[in-house]
């Protein structure tokens, strides 16, 4: 399932803007991945060593490879995204952007919903 937050003015790191624009509170109690900027939000992030730790043992590297897998999918899936002439053309007109992006995200709820 896709959920998209409103746009969040200025500069936010991604914990903040998480929470400022409503996607933490429509995902619910929901399993949702992320990457390593989200430390401490509760969200799935790929695993890192403690500091006494020369690397990381077997099952944590395994977690981060099937992360990786998942990750790699959402990250091509925005690259192509960009590429699209009326997501390029609307960038800086408002909230024309997250609209297309709340169709975009509706469409594929109910594509996967059958």
């Amino acid at each position: 399932m896709v959920a998209v937050g409103r746009p969040v003015p200025g500069n936010r790191n991604d914990c903040k803007a998480w929470e400022l624009s409503g996607t933490k509170d429509a995902v619910g109690k929901t399993t949702v991945m992320a990457d390593g900027g989200y430390r401490g939000t509760g969200l799935v992030i790929p695993r890192r060593r403690e500091r006494d730790q020369a690397e990381l043992p077997a099952w944590k590297k395994e977690h981060n490879a099937s992360h990786r897998k998942v990750r790699a999918r959402i990250e091509h899936a925005f690259a192509r995204m960009k590429g699209w002439k009326i997501l390029r053309d609307r960038r800086l007109k408002g909230d024309s952007v997250h609209h297309a992006m709340l169709g975009i995200a509706r469409l594929h709820n109910y594509a996967l919903a059958g």
